[in-house]
């Protein structure tokens, strides 16, 4: 069958989506006292080819679909109560069932629909073919939307944090992140310290910035397996520093943010770096912190510092546009 060829072609993809996921839930029930007229009545009035029959507490003790409605006008039993036409034997799905299992089920039985009940057998919902199509279609529906978003969020010209205009040409600093060299890590971070303090911010906040920098700077490098870029925007009351790439992300957000955690392979320890404080590092020296990540998408990095009231760096945003190259330091990664 055609159609079902198809849908054997997503269980793989969309194996995580279970009968909770696609099931109408509070679907239309009947009790088995009920009259078959009924039900061929209410097939009608909701477009719908099959009733879960239930007892007085929710239990699903039968079925009536199209076929028994047939069956009981042929033979004059639309009248009678539906407990004597049903099907009583009647084959369910939990609601933790995948779409593997699902789509397994309605290959074995050819049936075009399954209640979906609890440890206690009561009835929580039904899942019809057609349930199986819309839940892939808004699955793929929310990943276009998903990496819809994501592009125009990583894409935007706006901050992440305060919402103002941020072109990556209009940066005050500009620097490329290297990842091939990891002897380099930090020197962004470095140069973007230095440009401050000859601009006349204050030391402290200059320090500030140059470690949450170093930071998200070596994230870059060590984990992303990709190049990056370090922007910095100086404005009157605050310096807000972007770090982005397009590299494998952060699989696990919440765990990056523990102390301790990494996953640096020996290899980057042996050069001082993976002791898991990066991201601690970053929150713990930054006024306000947002990290925009998925695996395999890349991750944007957005730090806000304020400045003090009296305090503004000299020069305007025109006379600060610089975009500095990467001289070989010594020791680039250290940051006093």
């Amino acid at each position: 069958m055609a159609e079902e060829k198809n849908l054997k072609k997503y269980v793989d993809i969309f194996r995580d989506l279970t009968a909770a996921d696609i099931m109408t839930r509070n679907p239309v029930s009947l009790t088995p006292d009920k009259k078959v007229a009924r039900a061929k009545e209410m097939m009608k009035i909701k477009k719908i080819s099959g009733i879960p029959i239930v007892d007085r507490n929710g239990i699903v003790v039968g079925i009536i679909s199209i076929e028994d409605i047939i069956n009981a006008l042929e033979y004059g039993r639309i009248n009678e109560p539906l407990k004597k036409v049903m099907t009583r034997d009647v084959v369910s799905l939990r609601p933790e069932d995948n779409l593997p299992d699902i789509v397994d089920k309605f290959s074995t039985f050819k049936l075009g629909r399954f209640p979906v009940v609890d440890e206690n057998n009561r009835l929580r919902g039904i899942v019809a073919r057609e349930d199986i199509l819309h839940g892939i279609l808004e699955k793929f529906n929310l990943i276009y939307i998903h990496d819809t978003k994501r592009k125009t969020t990583l894409d935007q010209e706006f901050s992440l944090i305060t919402g103002e205009r941020l072109r990556g040409d209009e940066a005050e600093f500009h620097y490329t992140i290297d990842n091939s060299d990891i002897t380099s890590a930090g020197t962004g971070a470095a140069l973007l310290k230095q440009f401050l303090k000859k601009k006349g911010v204050d030391q402290e906040i200059a320090r500030r910035v140059g470690i949450a920098t170093y930071e998200a700077e070596t994230n870059v490098v060590i984990h992303s397996c990709s190049k990056g870029d370090i922007y910095c925007f100086i404005k009157k009351d605050r310096i807000i520093v972007r770090v982005t790439d397009m590299g494998i992300g952060i699989e696990d957000l919440d765990q990056a943010m523990t102390e301790g955690f990494s996953t640096a392979s020996d290899y980057v320890r042996e050069f001082g770096f993976g002791a898991g404080m990066g991201i601690p590092n970053m929150k713990r020296f930054a006024d306000k912190l947002v990290i925009l990540a998925e695996k395999k998408k890349g991750t944007q990095v957005e730090i806000v510092f304020f400045l003090p009231a009296a305090e503004s760096p000299s020069g305007t945003a025109q006379e600060l546009n610089v975009s500095v190259e990467c001289p070989r330091d010594p020791d680039p990664r250290r940051i006093p």
